[in-house]
Order: structure tokens, then sequence, then C-alpha cells
């Protein structure tokens, strides 16, 4: 993964062409406030959906903030870098489903919401109960910090709902909305599974649920005996060449399904729409069985000593205009400040619902709707959230034994 540092030396000589290419940076009543923050620095890690050098620029420039150091890198790597005692960020954009590992271990610390300009036009998906589901199974019951909520472990800066990825002048729209299709051995040898065992786990369980060998409620929680059928499923499939890849990396994605090795795969949505931009068709499904959901956000580093920074950056987010860089990509802001900040057209085609109005634009052409529908139809279909199995250590060794298969 790259690394990229960015010092005000460096910001002042390319600030000027950055702006004018991105478009996030614009004037806005959202804009975060500049200065107060000279002395401290921001060192944060995540992944490269969110730590783009386009936006820690635009952060830098209107928080003040000294110096910004922006590493990508996946959960797992990240996750074991911190627990082995790193000291080299300040805030890791983590997923919500691997907050456990940093809180029992006092990895973190917490973030006021009193301290966030911002928070108050968060979504409600964020502090509100979805009564389908026991609160740490859904987002709401994983981020809070305290039982008042005023303290947070993550701040949210990006979720989505996760589905499959697939061509449609391959595969009808009716084989694909379904979570077996990954399994279907129609498919044999053309299908993908991401290489992280949270989410592989996961959507094997909805596929096994479906096809009648299991009734698990929970995808994202399932207990030892449980566990122990799906990696016997997915190491069956396995063995059996279901899978084209295993894959891990966004390119990797992206040029498997345009090449048509891959017809089928779990995938990020940015990816199809990468796929798309091409002039390949490349559609999200919108599976019976429900999507999988999630959220990255800002989690402060325990004895950071830029922790300003930290809860500065945090609230950067909830300001609107990074949401309108991840939005186009496929993925959503949790504030409803992007609404302000987005124009009607695009903010009506990504979160309402409403046909694409104006030109072509990454394969997206006049009167195309979103895969899926509105915010509000996707996230009435979730089947679960991703979270922190309490078997984890089993699944884990599960997972090994399917890799060596």
């Amino acid at each position: 993964m790259k690394d990229f540092v960015l010092n005000r030396r460096k910001f002042l000589a390319t600030a000027g062409s950055t702006v004018a290419a991105a478009p996030l940076m614009m004037n806005s009543s959202m804009a975060f406030a500049a200065g107060g923050l000279a002395d401290q620095e921001l060192r944060t890690v995540g992944l490269s959906v969110t730590v783009q050098e386009r936006i820690l620029n635009d952060f830098q420039s209107k928080s003040g903030v000294g110096g910004v150091n922006g590493k990508a890198a996946i959960f797992p790597d990240t996750q074991t870098e911190l627990l082995s005692g790193s000291k080299a960020y300040d805030s890791w954009e983590i997923i919500g489903e691997r907050l456990p590992a940093m809180t029992q271990t006092n990895t973190i610390a917490p973030i006021d919401t009193a301290n966030l300009k911002n928070w108050g036009n968060i979504r409600p998906i964020f502090v509100e109960t979805d009564p389908r589901m026991e609160p740490r199974a859904q987002i709401s019951g994983q981020i809070w910090a305290n039982d008042a909520k005023t303290e947070l472990w993550m701040v949210p800066s990006v979720f989505n709902f996760d589905s499959i990825g697939y061509r449609p002048d391959l595969v009808s729209a009716e084989e694909a909305n379904t979570w077996t299709a990954l399994f279907d051995p129609k498919f044999k040898g053309k299908t993908g599974l991401n290489v992280d065992p949270l989410i592989a786990f996961g959507q094997a369980i909805l596929a096994m649920n479906s096809l009648g060998l299991l009734e698990v409620p929970n995808p994202g929680n399932p207990n030892v005996e449980e566990i122990d059928e799906a990696a016997a499923f997915l190491i069956a499939k396995k063995k059996e060449g279901q899978f084209r890849a295993l894959w891990g990396d966004f390119g990797e994605l992206v040029n498997l399904l345009a090449s048509g090795e891959m017809i089928l795969a779990d995938a990020w949505q940015p990816a199809v729409m990468a796929v798309k931009a091409q002039g390949i068709e490349c559609s999200y499904a919108v599976p019976k069985e429900g999507y999988r959901g999630w959220s990255i956000g800002i989690s402060q580093i325990a004895g950071s000593p830029n922790a300003d920074a930290v809860q500065a950056y945090a609230d950067y987010w909830l300001s609107g205009p990074p949401g309108v860089l991840v939005s186009e990509q496929g993925y959503y802001s949790p504030t409803t400040n992007i609404k302000e900040v987005m124009s009607p057209e695009k903010y009506g085609f990504w979160y309402e619902g409403k046909p694409w109005v104006g030109p072509e634009e990454r394969g997206i052409k006049e009167g195309d709707l979103r895969d899926g529908g509105s915010l509000q139809e996707r996230a009435s279909q979730v089947a679960y959230w991703h979270q922190w199995p309490d078997e984890y250590d089993h699944l884990i060794q599960r997972w090994d034994e399917f890799l060596s298969a």
C-alpha cells in the first residue's frame, strides 16, 4: 500500500491544482473553520476508500493542522500492528466490527460528541435501534462508549450495504439476486469471494440459510457448530473449483469482472461502477436474503499527542464535502450535511432513487437508476451488520483450514 506525507510546504505548492481537480473542495456553510491546530499533526491509517490525498489536503487547508500523514492498509494488518503496541498513528479509520478488539485492549480512546460541531446532523441509523436486531448486532449498538450516547469509539465517516456484483450480459438479474449465486454449481469457476473471513463466513451462512442447510438468525455472529457447518460448506466449494479467485484488492476485482473471468462476486459497489466506467455492463444485485451493512469511521488511538487533530478530522468528515467524493464512488455519507453541498441531481440519484439527469458520467447514462433504489429502500433490506463474532478465534481457525484446503 502507498504511504504519503503532506507537509505545509508541499501543500502550498500543490494546493491550487488539487483544489481545481477535486469536487469536494467547495465553499460551504459546513466547511471546517481553519485555525488553532498548527502545533498538531494527524497520522491516520485506513482503507484507500477514505485515506485519499485530496481529502487530507482539504482537511489540512480547512483545519490548519500543521502536518498530515496518511497510510492505506487493510484492516487485519492495521489491527495486528496496533495491538503489537505501535504508536505510529493518531487515528485508525476502522470498520465498526473491529471495535471490540480495540476497546477491550484499551488501544483506542472515546471521542466526546460535544467536540463534534456537526454531530447534530448524523443520520438516525447511527443513534436509533432497529427492533429487528439486538443492539450490538447493528451499527448503532457498536459505536458508543457509554450508555448516555455522549462518547463514541468511532465517529462514522462512510457506510454502505454490500451485495453481489455481476455481469448482466452473462448472468440474469433473477439468477444474481441471491447470495446462493456465489455457490451455484452452474457458475463453477466464475465466482469470486472476498478474503476477509468475517465477510466470507457471513455470506456463506446467508446462502446456506436460503438453501435450507442452516437456520442462523444473525449471520454476523454464528456459534461454533454453525461456523463448522459453514467452513465445511466453503471448503467443499473450494475443492470443487467454485471460485475463480479469492480477491482482496479493488483493482483485481475490477479486472476480473471486466474481463469476464469472474461473472459474479461479492463486491464493493464502487468496483461495479469502475467496470461500468469502462463501457462494460455491470450491475449490483438486490439479494432476496438482504444486504450486508457496514460502516467505517474515525477512532482515536489512546495516548495520541494529537487528540485535537483527530477530533477535528472526525468532525471534518461530518461537515459534508468529503461525503461528496465517497458518495460518487457508490458509498453513503453518515451526515445529512451532504445534501447541502452535493448537487440536487446527484443527490437525487445516489440517495433518493431518482433517475440520472445530465450527461453520461462514469458509465451512468440519462435516465439510469441506482441499483437497489434509494438509501431508505436499501437500509430497509439489511440482513445483518458486520460485527465481531463471539467465537472469533474458532472462526479464524476454520478460515485458515479453508485457505489451506
